[in-house]
C-alpha cells in the first residue's frame, strides 16, 4: 500500500481510524495500527465486538433512515468507509442515495478515495469535524447534499474522540441549526459505566495515539440529543437500538447509540 500513502504521512504513530478499520476485520491498516488494537484487546477482550456493535448500529441507523424517506447522508468523522460502510449500505436500498464522508487522518481519506473511485454519488471531504463551519460550507459538501431537504447526519462512534474543552454538545447544537426540518442524527458513543476499569485502561492504551478516548456517561451522551425528538427506544445500549429481525434478548455493552429527529 506504500505508493498509496499521502507524502509525508506518519504510519508509525497509530489512528482510530485505521485502529477501528483492524478491530472490524478491515486491511487499510498498519504495524503501528495493530499493535493498538491488540493491546486494546488485551485489556478489552470485548473490542471486536464493541467495534462490530457500533458498525451494526451504523447499518441499522441508515436503513431506518431510508425508511423514513431521507436519501442524503452526511457521515463525520467517518474514518475508512469499509466494511459495511454508509454508501454501500443506502445505495443498496436506493441507488439514488448520496453520502459525503467527512475525516481529518490523511491516511484515511486517502484509502476513501480510493474506494469510492467512480462512485460520483459519494465523496470524501478532508476536514475536522470539531470545526462544523468548515464542514458545512465546503464546496464537495454542498454540491451533493441538497439542504433544502432531510439529511442523515451520522456521528457514530466519533465523539469519544472529542475532548471536553472543545464543547462537544456545542458541535453538535452547530450541525443541528444547519440541518433541515426532518433530518435525522444517529449518534453513537463509547462509555465507561459499565466496565470502568477495563476502559480506563483503552484510554491508557490510546493515550498516546493521534486520538486520544474520553468516555462519558449516559448523562451526558444523552445531553448531546438536546433539541431533537429521539426516535424511540430512545438513547440505550447500541445492540438495543432496533435490533435485526428475529433477534431477541439483545446483550448490551458498552456503546450508548440512539437516533433523533429535527422537528
Amino acid at each position: 500500500m506504500g505508493e498509496r500513502i499521502p507524502e509525508g504521512v506518519d504510519i508509525k504513530l497509530p489512528s482510530a481510524a485505521r485502529v477501528y478499520d483492524w478491530l472490524l476485520g478491515g486491511s487499510h491498516n498498519f504495524d503501528a495500527d495493530r499493535v493498538v488494537g491488540e493491546r486494546v484487546m488485551a485489556v478489552l477482550p470485548s473490542g471486536r465486538q464493541v467495534a462490530a456493535s457500533n458498525r451494526a448500529f451504523l447499518r441499522r441507523a441508515v436503513r431506518y433512515m431510508i425508511d423514513q424517506g431521507v436519501t442524503q447522508f452526511l457521515d463525520l468523522g467517518s474514518g475508512i468507509p469499509t466494511v459495511g460502510n454508509v454508501h454501500e449500505v443506502a445505495q443498496a436500498l436506493d441507488p439514488a442515495c448520496r453520502v459525503v464522508y467527512v475525516d481529518y487522518d490523511e491516511v484515511a481519506v486517502a484509502h476513501s478515495r480510493l474506494i469510492l473511485e467512480g462512485n460520483r454519488d459519494a465523496v470524501v471531504v478532508e476536514a475536522d469535524l470539531c470545526r462544523p463551519r468548515t464542514v458545512l460550507t465546503d464546496p464537495d459538501v454542498r454540491a451533493l447534499l441538497d439542504f433544502d431537504r432531510p439529511i442523515g447526519l451520522l456521528m457514530v462512534a466519533v465523539f469519544h474522540f472529542v475532548p471536553d474543552d472543545l464543547r462537544p454538545a456545542e458541535i453538535v447544537a452547530d450541525y443541528r441549526a444547519a440541518l433541515p426540518p426532518g433530518s435525522f442524527v444517529a449518534l453513537s458513543h463509547l462509555t465507561a459505566d459499565h466496565a470502568p476499569r477495563e476502559m480506563a485502561a483503552v484510554a491508557d492504551a490510546m493515550r498516546h495515539s493521534r486520538d486520544p478516548m474520553y468516555f462519558r456517561p449516559y448523562s451526558d451522551v444523552a445531553a448531546l440529543f438536546d433539541g431533537l425528538e429521539l426516535v424511540e427506544p430512545g438513547v440505550v445500549s447500541a445492540p438495543l437500538w432496533h435490533p435485526e429481525p428475529g433477534i431477541r434478548d439483545a446483550e448490551p455493552d458498552d456503546v450508548y447509540a440512539g437516533v433523533g429527529r429535527k422537528p
